[in-house]
């Protein structure tokens, strides 16, 4: 009988045991998937963030491109211009460097004396178009930058109210082969406007 005891109870201590070390790998097993399935899950998180964070660049990226070239409209004013009179020549060349910046030259001479000679830059920048010229013997030779405030397919309008003279330029076509530039402003607390009509010679 004791011998049946001792059988039985050998037997029920083996199956505990192989209970217990079955339950110990099933929890080993679930935790091993747990953790594999976290892994995973936060992989494809981190790409997922990283395809987002990268579309976002790209799209901003994109849209900055897409910032319209203002310029486009005065392309007209691209070309060699002059005007002669007997008070002098007077005559201003201009470029495109590319869609949003032309550069340019104007001067006025008299009996082959330069009297006037002016480098002007205009270009586009974060949505704005400026007009900056550099007057020799003006300003300490630095330049100076009128902001545009208007353009139209035949007209550009460029004003810096802090400037002494002339606090806006304005340059209108007439037709393909004319145009006019006007400045105007307050000069020695006076009212003044003067204009230029120049040709295409170019």
């Amino acid at each position: 009988m004791a011998q049946i005891v001792n059988h039985c109870s050998t037997t029920m201590n083996n199956q505990l045991i192989f209970h217990k070390s079955s339950a110990f790998k099933i929890y080993f097993l679930l935790i091993l998937y747990q953790t594999t399935f976290l892994n995973h899950l936060k992989a494809s998180f981190m790409k997922k963030t990283t395809s987002i964070i990268l579309m976002s660049i790209l799209w901003f990226g994109c849209q900055k491109n897409k910032e319209p070239h203002m310029l486009a409209q005065g392309e007209w004013l691209i070309g060699h211009w002059e005007n002669k009179s007997p008070e002098g020549h007077f005559a201003e060349q201009w470029n495109k460097i590319n869609n949003e910046a032309f550069n340019g030259k104007s001067f006025f001479i008299v009996n082959k004396d330069t009297l006037f000679s002016e480098n002007i830059e205009l270009t586009q920048k974060d949505g704005a178009v400026f007009y900056t010229a550099t007057v020799k013997g003006q300003n300490n030779n630095q330049p100076v930058a009128f902001k545009m405030t208007s353009i139209k397919p035949n007209e550009m309008v460029f004003e810096n109210p802090k400037h002494d003279y002339p606090q806006k330029i304005v340059y209108k076509k007439i037709n393909d082969d004319s145009l006019v530039a006007i400045i105007s402003g307050s000069q020695q607390g006076k009212n003044s406007l003067e204009q230029f009509p120049l040709k295409r010679i170019k």
